[in-house]
């Protein structure tokens, strides 16, 4: 086995070998004066089972053009098996034909990673799961939900005053194996989508959240309109505290100006995505999943079971 990052997440990269207690691969990956990216492996790699770490995040269309890359060198170095180890799956959001004439453009970006050659491919919360299939190779899409529960439960806040909040509709069976593994009450916020940039929160309804330590969870906050929206809603019916959760930060746009402004005690995120302090909320805490990830890395290359990793914590 060996381990090679892209430039996208090296910190994370680390933090996977380190609880693996293995080696990151040496590459040099260089940027000519035009833009095109240069990669060159510096040592052996033929026959080796290959995992390839780099999520698509900011700049994405960089990220996903040093993974294609990558992965092309790696087949032609005659790697054994190339699995690609994709935290954050960029353009994921892109997954169906929501109107006429658009692409979808989460298959396009799945075709491209099989065509250039990757064997198999390790997620993170992607932000519908039919993207599974998207693709023609084993897919291994993990959920962070366990790392971030952990993280509450240690705040020992009682079940009988917390009420887990789903922003939206479409966040329902995320928010209920939240509400499952802290064992507490369960409300919804009914959200209206305007466009595309644009959302409208219209209703609280199920647990009163009234005197309640209130966690939204999301799958990533982008331009934090619908969180924020939703969190201050939830602060106006009441609510005692009120924590935001998701597995990704993308933060773009004037989504940390939003965040800080907004009646949120805490944004609990993990770090699939790396952070600048430009985009890096006042109240910020940073979980680590690269022990989830170098669990799942161990136990694909020893043709182990990973779905315990849905009901365990590493």
């Amino acid at each position: 086995m060996k381990i090679f990052s892209g430039r996208a997440n090296m910190e994370l990269a680390r933090g996977i070998c380190s609880y693996l207690r293995h080696p990151l691969g040496s590459l040099t990956i260089t940027n000519f004066p035009d833009g095109e990216i240069y990669c060159k492996i510096e040592e052996n790699v033929r026959g080796h089972d290959i995992f390839l770490i780099q999520p698509t995040c900011l700049p994405v269309n960089e990220s996903v053009m040093e993974l294609l890359i990558l992965i092309e060198c790696f087949r032609r170095a005659s790697a054994k098996r190339i699995t690609c180890v994709v935290p954050y799956f960029g353009y994921a959001r892109q997954d169906r034909k929501d109107d006429g004439r658009v692409p979808i453009s989460a298959k396009l970006v799945a075709d491209l990673i099989m065509t250039a050659g990757a064997d198999r491919v390790i997620s993170m919360d992607m932000h519908a799961a039919q993207i599974e299939g998207f693709f023609s190779v084993p897919v291994d899409h993990l959920n962070a939900g366990l790392v971030l529960d952990s993280y509450f439960k240690s705040l020992q806040i009682s079940t009988e005053d917390l009420v887990v909040v789903s922003p939206d509709a479409g966040s329902i069976k995320r928010a209920l194996a939240h509400q499952h593994r802290l064992e507490c009450a369960l409300a919804i916020v009914d959200k209206r989508r305007s466009s595309a940039s644009e959302t409208k929160q219209a209703n609280l309804t199920g647990a009163s959240v009234d005197g309640k330590v209130a966690i939204l969870f999301d799958d990533m906050i982008s331009t934090a309109g619908s969180i924020c929206g939703a969190a201050e809603m939830v602060k106006n019916a009441g609510a005692q505290k009120v924590y935001v959760c998701a597995t990704h930060g993308v933060f773009c746009g004037n989504a940390v100006q939003k965040l800080n402004a907004a009646p949120i005690e805490e944004v609990v995120i993990t770090d699939t995505i790396p952070l600048t302090p430009e985009r890096m909320p006042e109240k910020v805490r940073v979980l680590s999943v690269a022990p989830l990830l170098g669990e799942a890395i161990r136990r694909i290359h020893f043709n182990e079971s990973i779905s315990c990793l849905f009901n365990e914590q590493i």
